[in-house]
């Protein structure tokens, strides 16, 4: 017999057939307060965590919030699946869908497959929020404003490409127009990607090239625009799947002068072809987005502007956005477990969202994991490590909770000295990446203004794209782009290891600015526990680690 337990808490989730990558979980309390958000990655350490259930995020949920499976009175899925379940048309999907309509009994099963908690006689309600409408409500609880329009946009939602929504805090978030997935300004991306090279999953490394290109003339048109709206350069049906859409992009691409592009990654940055496709892709979403901003604007009469969807994540395009614009840690599909959670129970509170909401690291857990491996290791002086910065050393940093969402914020990140661009090249060389790729900046609020064009809500969370100034030209020129710009991390909290690095730098005569990138090596997730940070370190080669109140000296320093 199952022990009786209050079910009050609301365990939100994206999960296969349809949520088949970035898998999560997210838990929040009976006050809609979130305590817990885990990507399935970093756990499984399988990027993106492609076709696996979100069964070790949600375990970790329950884990971080102390509770027992059997007091979650609500699974929210941020996929309208009983609306899927008939179609015959994705057959590519792992699982697939049934081919029929939604059963009693699917209930219990669904939960079981994707969750394995052990529910017997007493399950949790299960509810499926259309997709957009989870992106919607992420974005915009997670802004702690009284009222914003709410623009997503990706691949897809359920049939749809792009939504516009209305929200308020004290009704609820009501969607106002959806545009066909015929014209998904995701999937153009991903055609694009595709005819690179890369994969589908790689937009941000095809975004970085297409800087390369930013003062060239555009070379190939990519939607058409009038007054109702845009358009691509094909016509075909609104239910029309991805690969045919796909297919489409790329057809047009080679009819226009673009062959498909196999070039050496390493030298993508000079080939004509390359950057002038991935310069011609991105100038057509910027346009795109741009408009749809400002027709959100226009359409709700609100100013503020939140947005979300795996577009969401073009910091070059956010960056062009007018202010004031809020955009999540989490505005790619990982995200919308969260949102599926607030519109279960929306919160109570009306507070910013914090992106250290993954897995902590223990003191017990550094001191174990430190002994196994016999660094050297010294309590952490900022004064120190910042000693060792200024002398061109790369270290890490590990501290409190792991980051939600694709951006290292100072709890599993890379840090560098800015000062000359061989660092920056050394730190991609170290990390297998491309050396054509930027690398992005951290700084002090402080100071933030005397490196680049400030944006709050942007450069709270390294989403969004900002011109440099001078001053970070001549004083931090590894963190600036080919086109001037650079993808900021603005930190305020005093209590964060990292401010109290950056004070230290400064007061040692080197400009309180870094290098900030993820603490993962190519083709992996962030790291999430010590004992991850500390493989990381030595597969790539760091000079140091700082773990909690440690630091540790991988090679002699």
């Amino acid at each position: 017999m199952e022990k009786e337990s209050p079910m009050s808490w609301t365990l939100g989730i994206n999960t296969p057939p349809l949520g088949w990558h970035d898998p999560s979980a997210a838990l929040v309390d009976p006050e809609g307060k979130v305590v817990a958000l885990v990507e399935e990655e970093r756990l499984s350490r399988k990027k993106h965590g492609l076709n696996r259930y979100p069964i070790q995020a949600a375990r970790e949920c329950i884990r971080i919030a102390g509770i027992s499976p059997h007091e979650i009175g609500v699974v929210a899925v941020g996929w309208d699946f009983p609306r899927h379940w008939p179609r015959r048309d994705r057959g590519e999907l792992n699982p697939g869908l049934p081919g029929r309509l939604w059963e009693f009994d699917d209930w219990k099963t669904f939960v079981d497959e994707c969750l394995e908690l052990g529910y017997q006689q007493r399950q949790p309600d299960l509810i499926f929020v259309p997709h957009h409408v989870a992106h919607a409500y992420c974005a915009f609880y997670a802004s702690a404003w009284e009222s914003a329009a709410v623009l997503v946009i990706d691949g897809n939602g359920d049939d749809e490409s792009a939504s516009i929504f209305v929200a308020n805090r004290d009704r609820r978030i009501r969607r106002l127009d959806r545009i066909p997935v015929t014209h998904s300004l995701g999937y153009m991306y991903d055609a694009m990607c595709s005819h690179i090279g890369f994969s589908f999953l790689e937009a941000g490394k095809a975004m970085g090239l297409a800087a390369y290109g930013r003062e060239q003339p555009v070379r190939l048109p990519i939607f058409t625009h009038t007054q109702e709206g845009f358009s691509p350069p094909f016509s075909l049906p609104t239910n029309s799947e991805y690969d045919v859409i796909v297919g489409a992009w790329r057809s047009y691409f080679e009819q226009n002068g673009f062959p498909k592009i196999t070039v050496d990654p390493e030298r993508l940055h000079v080939s004509e072809d390359a950057v002038g496709l991935a310069w011609s892709a991105q100038a057509g979403l910027e346009e795109v987005v741009i408009n749809l901003a400002s027709k959100a604007r226009l359409m709700t009469g609100e100013t503020n502007l939140c947005l979300a969807g795996g577009v969401a994540l073009n910091c070059s395009a956010n960056g062009l956005i007018q202010e004031p614009v809020f955009i999540p840690p989490v505005p790619h599909d990982a995200g919308i477990a969260l949102g599926a959670a607030w519109y279960a129970v929306p919160p109570k509170a009306n507070a910013l969202l914090s992106p250290y909401l993954g897995t902590d690291i223990s003191a017990s857990e550094t001191e174990y994991e430190i002994r196994k491996v016999s660094y050297p290791k010294e309590v952490f002086d900022p004064k120190k490590a910042a000693c060792l910065i200024a002398g061109g050393k790369i270290g890490g940093i590990v501290f409190g909770r792991a980051e939600a969402g694709p951006r290292a914020l100072g709890h599993r990140s890379i840090i560098a000295s800015p000062r000359s661009v061989r660092i920056r090249d050394q730190v991609n060389e170290r990390k297998s990446r491309e050396k054509w790729r930027p690398l992005s900046p951290v700084s002090l609020e402080g100071f933030s203004n005397r490196y680049w064009e400030q944006s709050i809500h942007l450069h709270r969370y390294m989403i969004g794209a900002s011109r440099v100034t001078e001053d970070c030209r001549r004083h931090a020129p590894a963190v600036v782009h080919v086109d001037g710009t650079a993808r900021p991390f603005v930190i305020s909290d005093k209590s964060e290891p990292l401010h109290a690095l950056l004070s230290e730098l400064e007061a040692i005569g080197h400009p309180p600015i870094l290098i900030n990138t993820s603490l993962n090596n190519r083709g992996e997730p962030i790291v999430n526990c010590v004992s991850d940070a500390l493989k990381c370190a030595k597969s790539v080669g760091l000079d140091f680690l700082i773990i909690g109140d440690y630091l540790v000296k991988l090679k002699s320093c």
